[in-house]
Formats: structure tokens, C-alpha cells, sequence
């Protein structure tokens, strides 16, 4: 009977290098001959693509109920479909943001972030690490504004994200662990690369 997989999930505030640091560690756990599922949120399905449109439009003119429960549905189908699958035949699932997104972003809203956790924890599998990549809100805000052909988010509000930073550093617990990402892009990797490695010894896949 094959091992059961083991759960990556990056988190952080945009701008943080996620998109990035998951394809690097994807590509480095290949090369050891694994078999890696890279994966996001949001999805590329239909709720996770009408995410996307409502973030990449001028207002957010749904309630912060709305926001989650839409993140939530699109969660518990990339759980049911994607990472569930992935975990059952062994593989190493990378996503490149998961629950502790919604604790974040919603909870700087004014949702309580203890409750968003509680209500992600039942539905959701729990990863076997969260990397939550850290660094400056202004030096997140100036990555993004130097991409190119890039839509603004509607969520890159300063004042926002300071509070979104907050609730990330107040998250704590065996299998997080922060990592900073203000370095260059390949310090961070072979940092996180080596958190991995340890994860993976831990579970008996190394």
C-alpha cells in the first residue's frame, strides 16, 4: 500500500514570492524523483475563476460572509478533487495558498480568525507544513507594482494588508513555520527547500 502524501501549503500576503517559491520547490523535489502536485488557490475551476474576476474588479461589493463562504466552496472542491486524490496515491501536493489565507484575509476584515481556522479545520485537510513567507507590506507593494501587464487587486490596500500581515505572524503551531522572503529569490528556496526535506524525513519519505 502506497504512503500517504504529504501536504505543502505557502502562505503569505501578496507580493510575498509564493507563485515563485512553489514552482522552484516543485521543480527541486522532481529532480529528487518525486511526485509533486502543484496546485493553488484560487482554483482555476469556475468558483476559484469568478474569485479571480471579483478581486481583479474596482470594488468588493460583497459582504465579508460572502468572501468566505465563496472561498470556502472553492476550497472544498480543490480538498475533494485535487489535494485528496493526490494524497491517496502518495504524492507531494505543493499549494500556492490554502486555508490559512482565508484566517488572514477575512480576519482582517473582522471575522474572527480562531472561527475561519475552526471552520477551514473540519472541511479541509490540515497540511503536513505551512511556510508563511514574510517581509515588508511596502517591499510586497513594490514587487507588485513592478510586474508587468499586471492587474491591481482590489485587496492591495496598504492599511489592509498591514493588518492581513499581522494575523499571519500571530499564527503559530507544529506544522508552521515562517520563513523571510525579503532575500533573494534563491536564498529563500533553499530555505524552504530544506523545511521540506525535513517535513518529508518526518513523514518517512526521505
Amino acid at each position: 500500500m502506497a504512503k500517504r502524501g504529504v501536504l505543502v501549503a505557502l502562505e503569505g500576503v501578496d507580493g510575498c514570492g509564493k507563485s515563485t517559491q512553489a514552482g522552484l520547490l516543485a521543480t527541486a523535489l522532481r529532480e529528487r524523483g518525486l511526485e509533486v502536485v502543484l496546485t493553488c488557490e484560487p482554483t482555476d475551476g469556475p468558483l476559484g475563476r469568478q474569485i479571480r474576476e471579483y478581486f481583479q474588479g474596482p470594488t468588493r461589493y460583497l459582504s465579508v460572509k460572502e468572501e468566505l463562504n465563496l472561498f470556502m466552496a472553492d476550497r472544498r472542491e480543490h480538498v475533494e478533487e485535487v489535494i485528496n486524490p493526490a494524497l491517496a496515491e502518495g504524492k507531494i501536493v505543493i499549494t500556492d495558498r490554502y486555508y490559512y489565507s482565508s484566517v488572514a484575509y477575512q480576519g482582517a476584515l473582522g471575522l474572527d480568525p480562531d472561527r475561519i481556522l475552526a471552520q477551514n479545520e473540519v472541511m479541509a485537510v490540515r497540511p503536513d507544513l505551512a511556510v508563511i513567507l514574510t517581509l515588508p507590506v511596502t517591499m510586497a507593494l513594490a514587487r507588485l507594482s513592478g510586474t508587468p501587464q499586471r492587474v491591481r487587486q482590489v485587496s492591495e490596500d496598504p492599511a489592509y494588508l498591514e493588518r492581513v500581515a499581522l494575523i499571519y505572524a500571530s499564527l503559530k503551531g507544529p506544522h508552521l513555520r515562517h520563513l523571510d522572503a525579503s532575500g533573494p529569490p534563491e536564498a529563500v528556496q533553499v530555505a524552504l527547500l530544506h523545511l521540506t526535506l525535513e517535513c518529508l524525513e518526518a513523514a518517512g519519505r526521505q
